[in-house]
């Protein structure tokens, strides 16, 4: 298809490369259930991550103590935004229905974002994996054992490698480096400078690209290739990644429940999704969707300058279109969306299945920043705030309903050193003002 034929056939392609702020609905969206059965990802498949991480309980609460308190589970808060909720609906100009959530992964220990999830839950199966083919651990042992020398030793004669634009980096990093694996991450041009920092401080190898984020990917992959004892985890297109991200679904329905929220017909959930490669939304919306079937409607939401995901669910090229072949540089302060090119699988895996799709300019991601800090005093990092305007989108394209619980996923920030967080506020303060 040349690019005349696409514009014909997908005119909101003109309004994303004029960068403008667009919502797509997906009209190949079917039935939960029918479309869940075509997929190769099982509800077993996220129900064995779910049990590997009760049985790396006793081992984190020793190697992270600041997840003892939740004993030794890497879960986040879930929490009513109402006052910012009513300043978005004096900004936009757009009542919606319904109550407005944050779900805080920017609050989840160890790495402050939603890649704690997957991220972490791919290192911890790989150490699992090789300390049992070694004869050194078995499932019915107590796990805090993985944080003995012996067992340090024998995980520092392997090295894992991504590559990553921040937040994966983090996560994969500070988990492979405890448990004594030798780390590297390859980070694309986008990724932030104390990203980068707190890493090396960690004692993890970080490669810098000037590049963006497909070629750190591309470059990281390679290299590992060359080593037997080194093992790519690959952000476009691993199961693993994608069932660990999958499991947050039972423990936000525990949560709704312990909240007294029902999700049925009649009390629709809609939950909005930051997406860059695809990973940790899709892998999210997979899970709601296994949990819920049709009550729930899961969004992705992307910078107008790097909409790669919704380039390839509404051509479904998938990852052969990357947002350069629309004239687009892929340039935003969202770093960890900062991604021109999607992951084919959870494209693929989701066709039928994700509500839709939005993008938001990275102005509009800081002013939100700066009003979520006014109104609700939470903090969060730009591309955490990209789900916020989901509610606003859907309301303005007449989907509103009275009974509707609105979760804007927060996936990262937590890690944010005071001075940036202070700089992020004030950019937000003068585009409030503006």
């Amino acid at each position: 298809m040349n690019d005349q034929q696409l514009l014909e056939k997908f005119p909101l392609i003109k309004n994303m490369q004029n960068t403008e702020e667009v919502i797509w609905m997906n009209p190949n969206l079917i039935n939960a259930e029918e479309a869940i059965k075509k997929i190769t990802v099982t509800n077993e498949m996220v129900q064995d991550a779910s049990d590997r991480l009760d049985r790396f309980a006793s081992y984190l609460q020793i190697a992270f103590p600041e997840t003892a308190e939740a004993k030794g589970i890497i879960e986040s808060p879930i929490v009513a935004i109402p006052t910012m909720a009513s300043a978005m609906k004096k900004i936009f100009q757009t009542d919606f229905d319904g109550e407005l959530l944050l779900k805080c992964d920017n609050a989840l220990p160890i790495s402050g974002s939603i890649k704690a999830r997957g991220g972490i839950y791919e290192v911890l199966k790989l150490a699992e994996t090789l300390a049992i083919q070694e004869g050194l651990l078995k499932e019915t042992d107590d796990y805090a054992v993985l944080a003995n020398k012996e067992l340090k030793q024998f995980f520092s004669g392997y090295s894992i490698a991504v590559g990553s634009t921040g937040n994966l980096g983090l996560s994969i990093g500070i988990m492979s480096a405890k448990l004594g694996f030798q780390v590297t991450v390859h980070m694309s041009s986008d990724a932030k400078q104390w990203k980068k920092d707190m890493l090396r401080a960690k004692g993890v190898k970080v490669i810098e690209y000037a590049s963006d984020y497909s070629i750190a990917v591309e470059e990281g992959r390679k290299q590992a290739a060359k080593d037997s004892t080194c093992f790519f985890i690959d952000d476009e297109n691993s199961t693993d990644l994608f069932v660990g991200y999958a499991v947050a679904a039972s423990r936000l329905k525990k949560q709704l429940e312990q909240q007294g929220k029902k999700v049925d017909e009649k009390n629709p959930l809609f939950v909005y999704l930051p997406c860059g490669v695809g990973g940790g939304p899709g892998g999210v919306a997979f899970g709601l969707k296994l949990l819920f079937g049709d009550h729930v409607h899961c969004f992705f939401a992307e910078p107008t300058h790097s909409p790669c995901m919704l380039l390839g669910l509404m051509t479904g090229l998938h990852e052969n279109i990357a947002v350069s072949d629309i004239g687009l540089d892929n340039k935003t302060d969202a770093d960890g969306l900062a991604v021109g090119r999607p992951s084919g699988f959870v494209g693929k895996t989701l066709e039928q299945l994700i509500d839709g799709s939005y993008t938001i300019r990275d102005k509009t991601m800081y002013r939100l920043l700066a009003l979520l800090v006014d109104t609700e005093k939470i903090q969060l990092e730009p591309s955490a705030l990209a789900g916020m305007t989901g509610p606003i989108h859907l309301a303005e394209k007449g989907f509103n309903q009275e009974n509707a619980t609105h979760i804007v996923w927060a996936t990262g920030g937590g890690m944010v050193p005071e001075h940036e967080k202070v700089a992020y506020y004030e950019k937000g303060k003068q585009y409030l003002n503006y």
